[in-house]
């Protein structure tokens, strides 16, 4: 029958690691596990036998201290046997690698949670692995085999025709949550270093409509034309896109795109 143990708080320099934990926590895990739990909040307590001995929430503990905190929720387990315990402490890693993923259903959440403004990252996923699911979808060895450019070799680079009228360039981007975001600290009293460093920082929160953008890119001048392919505005020759780091047009990762620290764009 499930056990129901109590739940409490507990003091980080009061837990103890157990000294036989064959899980490992790299820094760089531990780094996105303190990225959560300072987006999210401590979701997860800490299973603890009732002695305070840790049996599973190392890598959250390491967390807790790189973030300072005094306290973390913790889930007294002291109902296990010696076996138990020890046995629990390899299966709460394990049991986890068995689940799999809905890879159309994670990129329709990827799509969503960009839509809305929110850092990929802290979906514990490397911003390789992120981008992997916006990319086309993979050839097989065969191919890929005798083709000069792989990495294309299924790709059609868009054509952009004139459909309607030029748009406003408010139609193109919105700005508004990065003005406002430049405009508080501009404000602080940081030094300037602190502040470009900031703004630039806050780029990352202009929206664009890449629908817009095409649309405003096939009205353009040349030179406009240009600098929007060098931005990624637009994806014309799928050759120079690869060597600036973007393999095709997507209309979610608006954070990829060279954005200046006054709010503007490059167009």
């Amino acid at each position: 029958m499930a056990k129901f143990p109590d739940y409490k708080t507990a003091s980080v320099d009061s837990l103890i690691p157990y000294a036989r934990n064959s899980r490992t926590h790299s820094e760089s895990q531990v780094d996105k596990i303190a990225a959560s739990i300072k987006e999210f909040g401590f979701l997860n307590p800490v299973i603890v036998d009732g002695d305070n001995g840790i049996i599973a929430g190392h890598g959250r503990i390491l967390a807790a201290k790189k973030l300072g905190m005094d306290e973390v929720p913790t889930v007294e387990a002291s109902h296990l046997t010696d076996a138990q315990r020890r046995a629990y402490v390899i299966a709460d890693n394990r049991l986890a690698l068995d689940a799999g993923w809905d890879d159309e259903m994670l990129r329709v959440e990827f799509e969503e949670l960009q839509e809305m403004g929110f850092d990929l990252k802290l979906t514990g996923f490397d911003i390789d692995e992120i981008e992997s699911y916006f990319d086309f979808d993979p050839v097989s060895d065969q191919e890929l085999e005798g083709s000069d450019n792989p990495y294309t070799s299924k790709v059609d680079a868009p054509h952009y025709q004139p459909m309607g009228e030029k748009p406003k360039l408010e139609q193109v981007y919105d700005n508004s949550k990065a003005l406002g975001m430049i405009e508080d600290i501009q404000n602080s009293n940081l030094p300037n270093d602190e502040k470009q460093f900031l703004m630039a920082a806050a780029s990352r929160h202009i929206v664009f409509d890449f629908e817009q953008a095409a649309e405003y890119y096939a009205h353009s001048s040349s030179e406009c034309q240009k600098l929007m392919e060098d931005s990624a505005l637009v994806v014309v020759d799928l050759n120079k896109a690869i060597e600036q780091g973007y393999v095709k047009l997507n209309d979610k990762l608006a954070d990829l795109f060279d954005i200046d620290s006054a709010g503007g764009s490059d167009e």
